[in-house]
Parts: C-alpha cells; structure tokens; sequence
C-alpha cells in the first residue's frame, strides 16, 4: 500500500544518478538520421565537430543504453541534487479528487530550472577538450542563465543570444546572466549578419528561438576555440535530463507509488523527456513496470508543433545552418507570438520525441495561456510554490485529469516535472491579473504557408526514405 503521510521525499546525495539513460537503443524504429541538405546524405559525426564538443557527439549517437555521469559532473550536481519529489497534498485537497499528485521540482537549482542538468554537462566537456568559449541561444532565459552557471564553475567564457521578445518581458534573467560572468545580446542582434540583415529591417523585431541559434552558430562557427551549446531537442541533451527521471523512480519506489500518467511540458522537449524516458524504459524495455503508464506532453496553443505541426524533415534553425532534422514543426521560418512561455515557442521538437508522438507512445495537449495561468494561480494558492510559465501548462492538463478521476472516482497516480520557478516571471502574472493577456491560436493557414514555403525550397524532402515506414 502507498505511504499516504509523506509530504516530499529527499534522497540523500548518494542518490543522484551514476549513469544516464540513452533512449536510442530502445526506440521502437531506428531514428530517422539528420540529413546534410547540400549532400541529401545523412550527416557524419565528424561534420559536427566544428559545432559541438567531441564526446557530446559521441553521446549523441550512441547506442549504449546507460552512460556513465563523470564524477566531476556528479560533484556540481550536488549543489542542488538529488532534488525533492513533492505530494500535491493541498491541490488535491482542493479539487477534492481521488488522485495522487506528484511533482519532481527542479527549481531548486541555482538558474531556478531543470537545464542545469545538461548545461553542467556541456560545460563540463568542452573545458576537457580544451574549448575557451560557448555560444548558446535563450528563450525565457532558463538555459542562458543556466550554462552562464555551469560556464562559470568550470572556467569558461560564455556568449548568450536571448530572443528579443523575452529579453524586455524577463530583464532579471538579463541580469542573472552577466551575475555570472556571461555577455548576453537581444536577438536579432546587431553583432551577427543574420542578426543585421534583420534588425536593421526592424530594430523591435521580436526574435525567435530558431533566429536566436541561428546567430549563436554563426558566432560559434566564425571564432577560434569556440563551440555552441544546446539547450534542448538534440539527444544527448535529453539523455542529461534523465537525472530528473531517474531519482523520481527511485523517489516514487520508497513510497510504493508508481505513475498512471507522466506529464510534461514541451518546448523543444528536454524536461519532458528527462521525467519520461526512465519509466519508458520500465514500461516497454525492461517490462518490469506495475502498469502501463500514460505519457502526456503539453504544449502552448500560440506554438502547437505537436498538436497541429507535420511530421517531416526540417532546418532547426531560420537561418538554415543546422542539419535537416525529422520532427514535427511549424516551419523554420516561424515566428511565434510574444506569449509569456519564452521557453516553448519552438518551431519543432526533439526528434526523439517526435518519433514517439508519431508512432503513438505519447499523447499532446495544447492549451492558451489565460486557462494556462488560472491554473497556474491555483497552483501557487494551494502548494504555494509560484511556477513558471512553461510547467503551467502542464499543471492545467493536471488539474484537469484530477477533476476528472473526481467524477470516475480513480485513483490515478500522476507525476509531472515541475521544472521551474516562475519568480522571473512577475510580470507574466501582474499582466494576467491585470487583464492583459490574451488567449491565442496560432494560425492553421500560418503553418500551411511556411510548411509550403519549406517544401518549395527542398521538394525533394518527402523523397527521402527515412520517414516512409513510419
């Protein structure tokens, strides 16, 4: 029987993961390869390695299942980890459901947010191979600020583009940044000539993140003992993030729970894959899990990838300098709305993650971001823990679950990634309670002309053969 008096459960510092889980050997088709649009071939490790660290390309094609965490790595991590597994005690009490909540709250770290996981990582081994210098991208500023953290413990230099946009909502995070040591540009900016060509069309260009990595690149690709720094989508980034998942098993076991459903939100989907990959793993690897559980990703109605977005191949980025990638997406070209989830207005996703969506393993749900913050106000009056914007959205597909195993009378068990802290995000809320945010669906006649615009540009993208049998 569950331990019902438990309101948090910390594991001790020997907890914390030895290894990482790598989802590629137990995918349930091979991963479609990146492909050079130059050569239409797949891509080569060894053409990566002007852009990325020699081991994480390593990591990122492996098919070794478990890789093991360096033990430098191991000592940042516990600065903050293992961190805590919460019972939603009070929410539940307030929506008067038979659920059990739970929630994995990463905003314990010093950014406030779950990137750290990876960003430590990143830092770790560019510094071994002798890199002086990292360029990244931000939306929110979640990870800007986090390899500015991970950059500065290991003795790096660290240059930040945060989308423009987000850079005015969120100047703290601006702040956060250069406290440790980073220099941060808006994007588009004037320091790259894919950022020129277009702030001097519009110096109040809201930025996108696929413009913002594009000029992260470029910078990365153009300097001396320079490398760039991915915040999500790609796999070894991923596969950092299954610390979170990992510790929540263990967390979940010393209670005798184990999940119905596993929620997250998905920007480009590290938080959600972090949480979701290890009990995967239990569920259709090892098959050693007690149920069959349910993995929920949620996403924002104004940067629907999931929910309305096409599976297809597609530049991760809108200058076109990255490999083709296979991932749902609204066009590289997108440009989202100004909404307040800085974080999940991607125009694609993770391709492991979108190979699961597309052969079914995972379910989405798009919410706008009025219902998005009334869920997100419950949630800090009852657990009073204000959450970023990016978790609300899965707190509102929470929230809605509990209410309904209220009228079905199950006791669900339901664990979702509570992978921020929302206090760099006040503005979000005194906007929402003043009345000024606005519900928002992205256009569907929007996607249809930048998928076109894509396929006009590359036709023979569906003549690829990696995409057919799935």
């Amino acid at each position: 029987m569950p331990n019902n008096n438990v309101n948090k459960v910390v594991l001790d510092e020997d907890g914390i993961p030895k290894e990482w889980y790598n989802i590629l050997p137990d995918l349930p088709v091979p991963l479609p390869p990146p492909i050079n649009p130059a050569t239409r071939e797949p891509v080569k490790p060894q053409d990566l390695e002007r852009v990325f660290a020699k081991e994480l390309i390593r990591q990122e094609v492996s098919q070794e299942r478990w890789i093991p965490i360096p033990e430098e790595v191991r000592e940042v991590y516990r600065i903050w980890r293992p961190t805590p597994l919460y019972r939603a005690r009070r929410l539940e009490q307030y929506l008067k459901t038979p659920a059990r909540i739970y929630y994995k709250f990463e905003g314990v770290s010093p950014p406030g947010s779950h990137k750290p996981n990876t960003a430590v990582a990143q830092a770790y081994y560019n510094m071994k191979e002798g890199i002086e210098r990292l360029t990244t991208e931000t939306g929110a500023g979640q990870w800007g600020s986090s390899l500015a953290f991970a950059t500065m413990l290991f003795g790096l230099k660290c240059t930040v583009y945060m989308v423009r946009a987000s850079y005015n909502q969120k100047p703290y995070r601006a702040i956060l940044m250069r406290s440790w040591g980073a220099e941060i540009y808006p994007s588009p900016s004037d320091k790259t000539n894919f950022g020129r060509s277009l702030y001097q069309k519009d110096p109040n260009h809201p930025g996108s993140l696929g413009i913002a990595i594009s000029e992260a690149l470029e910078d990365a690709v153009t300097h001396d003992n320079t490398r760039y720094s991915l915040g999500s989508v790609l796999n070894h980034v991923l596969m950092h993030q299954t610390v979170q998942g990992l510790e929540a098993k263990r967390q979940l076991e010393m209670l005798d729970e184990y999940p119905d459903i596993v929620a997250g939100c998905v920007g480009g989907g590290s938080s959600f894959s972090g949480l979701f990959w290890p009990f995967y793993y239990d569920v259709y690897v090892s098959k050693k899990a007690p149920k069959k559980t349910k993995f929920v990703a949620t996403e924002p109605t104004a940067c629907p990838t999931m929910t309305k977005g096409i599976y297809t191949y597609d530049f991760g980025d809108t200058a076109k300098m990255t490999p083709l990638l296979p991932m749902y997406t609204l066009g590289s070209d997108f440009i989202p709305a100004p909404i307040h989830a800085g974080g999940l207005r991607y125009h694609g996703d993770a391709p492991t993650l979108c190979l699961l969506l597309k052969k079914g393993y995972i379910e989405p749900h798009a919410y706008n971001q009025v219902e998005v913050f009334q869920a997100a106000t419950i949630f800090a009056r009852t657990e009073g823990i204000i959450p970023a914007p990016e978790p609300s959205h899965t707190i509102k597909y929470v929230i809605d679950e509990a209410r309904r195993c209220k009228q079905t009378g199950e006791e669900k068990v339901i664990l979702f990634n509570l992978c921020g802290h929302g206090y760099f995000d006040l503005q979000a809320y005194l906007d929402f309670f003043e009345g000024k945010l606005q519900p928002f669906d992205y256009p569907e006649e929007a996607i249809r002309r930048s998928i076109e615009r894509l396929k006009s540009e590359l036709p023979w993208i569906d003549q690829l053969p990696y995409l057919k049998n799935l």
